[in-house]
């Protein structure tokens, strides 16, 4: 079960709000949303890194390797790195 704020970055994130995340979405929406997103506290500020960054954590996160994340594949691993489980 993903947390709140798990919930709540990924809405962030969910760009085209398909209710999944792509590699692209994750990449550009840290980017673009990264700093207010930390600044706000909706996500840790060394969680806010360069593309390869956001590259390695959408690998972590995408377990079945269909190259989509789901609420619960990116929750699995936001709330464990960041610390909010």
């Amino acid at each position: 079960m993903a947390s709140d704020k798990a919930r709540k970055l990924f809405e962030a994130l969910d760009l085209d709000e398909n209710g999944t995340l792509t590699r692209e979405e994750v990449i550009t929406a840290l980017r673009t949303k990264g700093p207010s997103l930390a600044a706000w506290g909706d996500l840790p500020f060394w969680g806010v890194g360069d593309a390869d960054a956001s590259s390695a954590l959408f690998d972590a996160a995408d377990q079945n390797g269909d190259s989509i994340l789901t609420l619960e594949e990116f929750a699995a691993v936001v709330d464990r790195r960041f610390g909010w489980r």
